[in-house]
Parts: C-alpha cells; structure tokens; sequence
C-alpha cells in the first residue's frame, strides 16, 4: 500500500524484455533502495513493483505481462525519469490517500494550462474507469495522489502545486504523453457491493463493516 506522495525522482538504468510478455526494469533511486530488501514493494510510476536485485542505489523489478497491459510501463527506456514511492508503513503519514499500486489503465495528456505559480493538466480518462472518478475525489496519475478540479465523460482535469511540478515527472509530461492512473480503491469495492446485492432483484441485505444492518420492523 502507498499513499501518492512521490519520495523520489528516479531515472531508469535499462529495460530488457526477457520473454514476449515479461520485462526486467532497472531504476536508480538512492532514496528509495537505501534501506530496500529483495521481496520489498516499491512504486515506479504509479506501478507496485517487487525489488528482485539491489547494487547500491539501484534496483531491478520484474514487470510480468498483466502490467505491460494495463500500463504504460512497457514504454520506459534508459534515461527516463520515474516517480518513486516506498511502501507505506503502519506509522506513516497519510499525505496523501490510500494508492494500492494496481494500475486500473493508461490516460493521456489532453492539455496543459499554466498559470503564475501553478498549472491546470487535463487528462483523456478511458470509458471503463469514468464511473469511479468524481469532482474533488482523489485519482493517482504516475503515482501521485491529486485531487480531482473537474471531469466530465471521457477527461479529468488537476491542478499542480509547483512542489509537484518540480518534484514529480508530471511537470515535464507533454501533450499526448501516456500516464498511468489508479480510481480510489473505495468506489471499486462500493460497486461490487452494490452489484453483488442488486444482481437478483430483492436479494439479502449485504453487511458492511461497521454499519448495523437493519432488522424487521415490529408493529
């Protein structure tokens, strides 16, 4: 688990496929790797990798084919750079919002609208994932937790602090450039509550944790 507040801006020593549907990427990040073990997670680019190698400051994941699918991971190459997060701990802070790493798919760039000190970026948002995206909501893009300024059917739109945009890839991500977004993980689970207790008609009331469900009434 993360929670979308980048640590580190990582640059990515090299990328090779070691099948047709499989990769090992290798990324510098001396923050991030310093206190780093074989098995530990970290985030690359909004992605939850599992660190198989360590040398000093740099570290090597096994990106398998499900990920290349779902995002934008399978267009790295040597030189670029990469948002970086260690996983969160049970004492860390919560700057952000809860990020499990699990990219639901790839967006796009739209445009981008700077003002004086900050910047509005509106991005494409595939059809799939509109639904668990909702105005002053939180969305992950590249693995930075942003609070959602406007959206409409197809297109969502941010507003970047200059911390982001000095600290972040986001600050040099170009019109139609790919990103990997993540929706809240609570509006997936909501729905498929909702699903399970809608899909036969009347059907028995669904139990949540913490919400007393009612009983019947007596007269």
């Amino acid at each position: 688990m993360f929670t979308g507040i980048v640590e580190e801006l990582g640059e990515v020593v090299g990328v090779t496929r070691t099948a047709q549907d499989s990769a090992l990427v290798t990324v510098r990040g001396p923050l991030v790797a310093s206190d780093a073990r074989h098995g530990d997670s970290i985030a690359v680019n909004g992605v939850c990798l599992t660190v198989v190698d360590l040398d000093g400051g740099v570290f090597t994941a096994d990106i398998m084919g499900e990920t290349l699918r779902r995002s934008a991971l399978g267009a790295l190459r040597a030189g670029d750079r990469v948002n970086l997060e260690r996983a969160a701990t049970l004492g860390s802070r919560l700057g952000g919002h809860l990020v499990q790493g699990h990219v639901d798919g790839v967006g796009e760039v739209l445009s981008r609208d700077p003002a004086q000190r900050w910047e509005t970026v509106r991005f494409r948002l595939p059809a799939a994932l509109s639904r668990y995206v909702v105005e002053k909501g939180s969305i992950t893009v590249d693995g930075v937790s942003l609070t959602v300024a406007e959206v409409g059917t197809d297109w969502f739109a941010v507003g970047l602090i200059p911390t982001t945009l000095s600290s972040t890839t986001l600050g040099a991500r170009s019109v139609g450039d790919p990103v990997n977004l993540e929706t809240d993980v609570l509006a997936k689970y909501v729905e498929r509550l909702l699903g399970a207790r809608t899909a036969g008609g009347a059907g028995p009331p669904v139990d949540l944790p913490g919400v007393a469900t009612p009983g019947p009434v007596l007269s």
